[in-house]
C-alpha cells in the first residue's frame, strides 16, 4: 500500500504547529553531530595562546557562540520547511530527522 496524498497532507496537518520545535531540534541536532569537528579547529587555532584566553574563546564560542547560532538561524530552518511544498513537508521532516540518525550512527554518536 502506498502513501496517499491524504495521509502525506494529514501528516503535515500533524506537524504544523510544531514547526519552530522542528527547526530547533534539527540545529541543535547538527551542532550535537558536529559541534567537535568545530571545536577542534577553534581548539587547533587558539592553542598557542595563554590558558585565560583559550578559556575565554570557548565560553565565548560554546556558551554564546552556539546559542546565538540556534537562536538566530532556527527561523530561516523554519522557513526552509515552509518552503516545502505542504504535501511533502511531513516526509521531509521524518526523511531529515532519519538521515541526522543515520549521520549520527555514522559519527558513532549513537
Amino acid at each position: 500500500m502506498g502513501l496517499t496524498p491524504s495521509l502525506l497532507t494529514q501528516l503535515s496537518q500533524w506537524i504544523h504547529p510544531y514547526y519552530s520545535e522542528i527547526a530547533l531540534t534539527i540545529l541543535a541536532t547538527i551542532l550535537v553531530v558536529y559541534g567537535d569537528v568545530f571545536n577542534k579547529h577553534i581548539k587547533r587555532m587558539i592553542s598557542p595562546y595563554h590558558f585565560v584566553i583559550r578559556t575565554f574563546v570557548f565560553v565565548l564560542v560554546c556558551a554564546f557562540g552556539y546559542g546565538l547560532l540556534v537562536v538566530f538561524a532556527t527561523p530561516y530552518v523554519k522557513q526552509l520547511i515552509l518552503w516545502v511544498p505542504n504535501l511533502y513537508r511531513g516526509l521531509i521532516v521524518i526523511s531529515v530527522f532519519l538521515i541526522l540518525g543515520y549521520l549520527a550512527e555514522k559519527r558513532r554518536y549513537i
